[in-house]
């Protein structure tokens, strides 16, 4: 059977290479009409018999065969698609999977199902169905559950998902319309808290569900440490802290309010950051987080340091722009990782101990910035310090020399066996010194991860084109009328 699918895959590139060298140029106007029609609603069956090949990979692990360690890694970086939690909820919504027992079990949303496979539904429209059946309460009667899919199958064939959306709401109040079904468990299930990724600004988009008592307590912080005056760092006579504690200044504190310009979103926001501040110092976030002290780390180059531009990197995976690592550096404690030198911190323990010490888990972090396994997206806070010479059960040794971070799953991907990876040292180029990754079975040279550190990116991907060094130039030329232009003047003992 597999021999006759990949010969109707490969048939099937054959037919794309033929479209692809033929245009519409003699069809009159409703048949490129037709032609765009029927593109896309190939497009959408493809996308129902994608879910499939998922289930397939899912039903054997056949991820490990091509050095994946876990299906959501094969979905994001083999197949490349942006959102793997996505499209792992439509395979487990839409497709046929098997029982513990062996027997396959029917779609959970059939109708969904069928109208995707018809071609008349694209991945869009399915999620958009699928966030609306994920707030149906969980008191809602089977055969309830069933009709509204049904509905919103059908309405998704001739809409968008916008307005399924917009149909879902309105399904939902027919289906509890005195607003009695949802219970714990709906509120439960549907509270969340996410991080988006940081945009050209450095910016990050909050976006959560509170559950009803988390509302009132996040209340209780705004009304006493968003008021008018309180937390302003715009103004270093701002008092911090609630409205009412013990000790402040409540003259000072109606001065400050009548200079506060804020908006009372930015007060939210800077009352969230004082209180994640005052956790951080006052240490509830514990001793310490695999190896290192649960505080803002942030990695910077000497170049950065001696031109004060650039962007910093932290171990949890944030950029931050250099003005706010002045900031930090305000109140921070240092430590200057030498690399052609020796610290007084010991880096070299042999078999003595284990685990990493704290001095050797900041110089892994200053040298790969989070996973070291190629396209690992993990932040260096999810990282364990990997034995990567030889490993610990087989006689590693725990010196700096002979050590990388690695996330847990691709810490346990390096093995002997099929699907498995090695990790050898990288002896030249610009990664000379680290340790790279090669899977088992290959002669490929070893390749470490650059996606924390972009600038070895644009390094690998520089033009070798004589504009590219103009635009250098002209950079160079930025750089140093910023460095004419700074205020900050930095002495010969500051360090980062």
């Amino acid at each position: 059977m597999s021999d006759s699918l990949v010969d109707d895959y490969a048939e099937l590139h054959a037919v794309l290479d033929r479209i692809v060298e033929r245009t519409s140029d003699a069809c009159p106007e409703l048949e490129v009409a037709e032609l765009a029609i029927t593109h896309e609603h190939a497009v959408r069956r493809m996308g129902s018999i994608g879910l499939q090949r998922i289930l397939d990979v899912s039903d054997r692990e056949a991820y490990r065969s091509v050095q994946c360690a876990k299906l959501d890694e094969f979905v994001g970086q083999r197949l490349r698609i942006p959102n793997p939690r996505r499209r792992l909820r439509q395979v487990t919504q839409l497709t046929e999977m098997h029982a513990m027992t062996g027997e396959k079990l029917p779609a959970k949303c059939p109708e969904t199902a069928d109208a995707m496979a018809d071609g008349a539904l694209g991945h869009e429209h399915v999620d958009a169905v699928l966030d609306v059946m994920a707030k149906v309460p969980s008191a809602t009667p089977p055969e309830m559950w069933d009709l509204a899919e049904e509905q919103l199958a059908e309405i998704a064939r001739h809409h968008s998902p916008r307005e399924i959306t917009r149909a879902g709401a309105r399904i939902l109040a027919h289906l509890d319309p005195d607003g009695d079904l949802p219970d714990e468990r709906d509120r439960a299930r549907n509270r969340s808290l996410s991080l988006g990724a940081q945009d050209t600004l450095s910016m990050s988009k909050l976006m959560g569900t509170l559950d009803p008592t988390t509302r009132a307590l996040f209340e209780v912080l705004l009304a006493a440490w968003a008021k008018p005056g309180m937390n302003n760092p715009d103004d270093d006579q701002s008092p911090k802290g609630g409205a009412d504690d013990e000790g402040i200044d409540q003259a000072q504190l109606r001065d400050a309010a009548s200079r506060d310009c804020r908006t009372q979103a930015q007060r939210n926001h800077d009352a969230f950051h004082a209180l994640l501040q005052a956790a951080a110092d006052g240490g509830l976030y514990g001793a310490a987080h695999r190896g290192l002290p649960p505080h803002v780390i942030v990695s910077i180059t000497e170049s950065q340091l001696r031109e004060r531009a650039g962007i910093g990197h932290t171990t949890t995976g944030t950029d931050l722009p250099m003005g706010e690592i002045v900031k930090l550096a305000a109140q921070a404690q240092m430590y200057l990782t030498v690399f052609d030198d020796h610290t007084g911190e010991p880096l070299y323990f042999g078999r003595a101990k284990r685990l990493a010490s704290e001095a050797q888990r900041f110089v892994t972090f200053a040298e790969y910035g989070g996973c070291s396994k190629p396209g690992c997206p993990r932040p260096f806070s999810h990282t364990e310090a990997h034995h990567a010479e030889q490993d610990w059960a087989h006689g590693g040794k725990t010196d700096i020399t002979d050590l990388a971070p690695a996330c847990g799953p691709h810490n346990r991907a390096v093995h002997d066996g099929p699907g498995g990876w090695r990790t050898e040292k990288i002896l030249d180029g610009p990664d000379r010194g680290k340790y790279g990754w090669v899977a088992n079975g290959t002669t490929d040279p070893p390749r470490t991860n650059h996606l924390h550190r972009p600038d070895r990116i644009l390094d690998d991907t520089a033009p070798p084109d004589p504009e590219w060094s103009e635009i250098e130039h002209a950079l160079e030329l930025i750089l140093a009328d910023r460095r004419r232009r700074a205020d900050i003047r930095w002495g010969p003992d500051h360090a980062a």
